[in-house]
């Protein structure tokens, strides 16, 4: 199977970043490199990381958002596929293996995800928790040539408008995604958290970036 590489953007995760850690760590097909971006903490999270050693690689930077810390990973990534994480959020073992496997298996296909549980902060997963499609950071694998044509995160307002913002710009360069219908990653709730909003403005930020890309498009535009 492909070798992957996996990027967790990281600001004040002291907290979360071990069992994160753990999570990939557990991977029935272990990564050739995790790379954790430390982005502007001002907790104990660089110290965190850097006491596992091995294969994990810490980055520090100044704080730029999710989006930039996410990009700073993407530039030191050596794999043919990249895998991404949030800081506070887990993966199930057979996460990357199902992943790679089904990408090995449809080659039209640059970034695959998978469904995914919530849980809040300090409480188990709930076995009947409600399953949800994972178009975001956490649950994605994608190959590298497809990472670096798309570009940079860039830093909307909300890290869910980051994301939602990179995963359009991906499609709209021809780039297919799709969906194993599979519950592979866990998804940390946490008081104040990006996780815990849903603010309706997130999205809207990402779909102003769309039409904006598209209006630059048309003749007599800008772009």
């Amino acid at each position: 199977m492909s070798a992957y590489s996996v990027v967790i953007p990281a600001f004040n995760a002291e907290a979360t970043i071990d069992e994160t850690l753990q999570s990939v760590f557990r991977q029935s097909l272990a990564p050739r490199a995790v790379i954790v971006v430390d982005d502007g903490s001002t907790d104990a999270t660089a110290a965190r990381v850097e006491a596992h050693g091995g294969i994990v690689r810490l980055v520090r930077q100044a704080n730029t958002g999710a989006g930039g810390a996410t990009t700073r990973g993407f530039s030191l990534v050596g794999t043919p596929l990249i895998a991404t994480l949030d800081a506070d959020d887990l993966w199930l073992p057979e996460k990357a293996a199902r992943q790679i496997a089904f990408l090995e298996a449809k080659p039209e296909v640059a970034a695959v995800f998978t469904q995914f549980q919530e849980f809040r902060d300090g409480e188990p997963v709930r076995p009947d928790a409600p399953v949800h499609d994972g178009w975001f950071r956490t649950t994605m694998l994608a190959r590298m040539e497809a990472v670096r044509a798309v570009g940079p995160m860039l830093d909307l307002k909300g890290d869910l408008a980051t994301t939602v913002d990179w995963l359009a710009r991906m499609r709209e360069a021809g780039y297919r995604q799709d969906m194993i219908r599979e519950v592979l990653a866990h998804r940390r709730i946490r008081a104040g958290s990006l996780s815990q909003s849903r603010d309706r403005q997130f999205y809207l930020e990402a779909a102003k970036a769309a039409l904006k890309r598209r209006k630059a498009r048309e003749p007599g535009g800008n772009g």
